[in-house]
């Protein structure tokens, strides 16, 4: 008889930086600056804590990648994963067939998300689900006689994936120039980021004349060659760009008036951050899709959800052989870990906690450091936030993009970890951070900001 077994082995922090340095590439990584300090390598969490190789326990200010929503080694997800590997580990939803935990956690995504959008397709990431509604919009297109609609409408400052197609929607230069992107047909309009148009002393005017330069747009490109549009209600990785008054609304009402489909990519502000279960609610964006990932499982199994209309899923149910998914798609195990992820949510009332107590907490602390000498805007909503970080001089004409990468390697040093974009910070905690966890977040920020260069 054959046994699955696993063999543990203890190795150095040295050794493993020498073999990752040997053999890992690394996902949004200098390479040379990584391995000329070490690979920072992480073993251990608990709560909003994690331990190092080295032994150094760090405050997670970022969520992981803003996911581990219910904080690390949640025992309810641990154990569902446990038992779905023991009963059945995995099998396909292809031909015909599915399991259990994939038919339930549909029913549960359907039961949450806004009015209307009761039907489910199951991807591994937020970029295969953006992929994936891309494929899904074409099809329901094409059985609707609307071939000619092929172009897709998205933001700069925005993110949704790094595939070909959902890299070339991001509105990021430093994920499209280095490949050669975006493919044709892939249309940018100006994303609502007042403060790097120098404009932030009225964001409601800016967000106004990103909405009247978006409307051109679309005319100039021919409306009825508009497939849809993607939108962040909060750009995240783009710098937590956060819509002035009225702005989505605009947004949506512009897509209707055009027959554009809207597309809300939720992948960081759905399960709680905004202190609601989907931002989509906060501004009654009433999407045609809804695409989920990171919070869906607390980054704890991969697993991303692209959620579509009951009118576009049924041109697609009755339109016939739907030829699109992937091996795991509707993973069993992944899909126990999604089910029991949503029910700790809703046991520990997490959403509620971060609308009513630690998100209006974590807002008054961020904007407490708005009169820094370092700080040129702190902006956020809910349990997410950025601070727009000066040169010393506080010229802000002199930024290179640097300083923010800079900044979170000092506040790694002072035990708190933050991202680095361009010239800014941005923090996005689990949602089970405490008040008092939270001054040592931005305790590790203040000490940050003293050594800034």
């Amino acid at each position: 008889m054959v046994h699955c077994s696993t063999m543990s082995i203890k190795a150095s922090p040295k050794a493993l930086a020498r073999l990752d340095a040997r053999h890992h590439l690394h996902p949004f990584t200098n390479h040379e600056e990584m391995h000329a300090s070490g690979t920072h390598v992480m073993v251990r969490g608990k709560g909003v804590y994690l331990w190092d190789a080295n032994g150094r326990k760090l405050l997670d200010g970022l969520a992981g990648l803003w996911c581990v929503n219910v904080g690390y080694n949640c025992r309810p997800i641990i154990e569902a994963v446990n038992a779905q590997l023991r009963r059945l580990p995995y099998y396909c939803s292809f031909f015909n067939t599915t399991t259990e935990p994939a038919i339930r956690l549909a029913g549960r995504l359907a039961s949450l998300a806004p009015a209307g959008l009761e039907h489910v397709m199951f991807t591994n990431s937020g970029s295969e689900a953006n992929e994936t509604a891309l494929k899904l919009i074409r099809g329901y297109l094409k059985l609707r006689g609307q071939s000619k609609r092929t172009k897709i409408l998205t933001r700069n400052f925005s993110y949704h994936g790094v595939t070909l197609a959902t890299a070339s929607m991001t509105g990021l230069v430093s994920c499209t120039a280095p490949f050669d992107l975006p493919l044709p047909g892939f249309v940018q309009a100006p994303g609502p980021n007042a403060y790097a148009a120098s404009r932030e002393n009225d964001p409601e005017a800016y967000g106004r004349w990103c909405l009247e330069e978006t409307e051109k747009i679309i005319l100039r490109e021919n409306p009825g060659t508009i497939a849809a549009m993607f939108a962040e209600p909060i750009q995240g990785a783009g710098g937590v760009v956060v819509p002035p008054a009225g702005y989505l609304r605009g947004l949506r009402a512009m897509a209707r008036r055009h027959g554009i489909l809207f597309v809300a990519d939720e992948v960081i502000t759905g399960f709680g951050r905004l202190g609601s279960w989907f931002g989509s609610e906060l501004w009654n964006l009433k999407p045609d899709i809804l695409v989920l990932a990171k919070g869906l499982t607390s980054g704890y199994l991969p697993l991303g959800a692209t959620v579509v209309r009951d009118e576009i899923a049924e041109v697609l149910i009755h339109g016939g052989y739907l030829a699109h998914g992937f091996t795991y798609s509707g993973h069993p195990t992944t899909c126990a870990a999604g089910l029991a992820n949503l029910e700790v949510i809703e046991r520990d009332r997490l959403v509620e906690r971060v609308r009513d107590d630690v998100g209006p907490y974590f807002q008054r602390k961020l904007r407490s450091l708005a009169g820094h000498p370092r700080m040129g805007e702190a902006r956020g909503f809910g349990l997410i936030g950025a601070l727009e970080l000066l040169p010393p001089d506080g010229d802000k004409s002199k930024l290179d993009g640097t300083l923010g990468g800079r900044a979170a390697a000092i506040a790694r040093k002072e035990g708190v970890i933050v991202r680095g974009i361009r010239d800014l910070i941005a923090l996005s905690p689990p949602l089970i951070i405490t008040r008092p966890q939270i001054d040592e977040l931005f305790g590790g920020v203040e000490r940050m900001l003293a050594q800034l260069p």
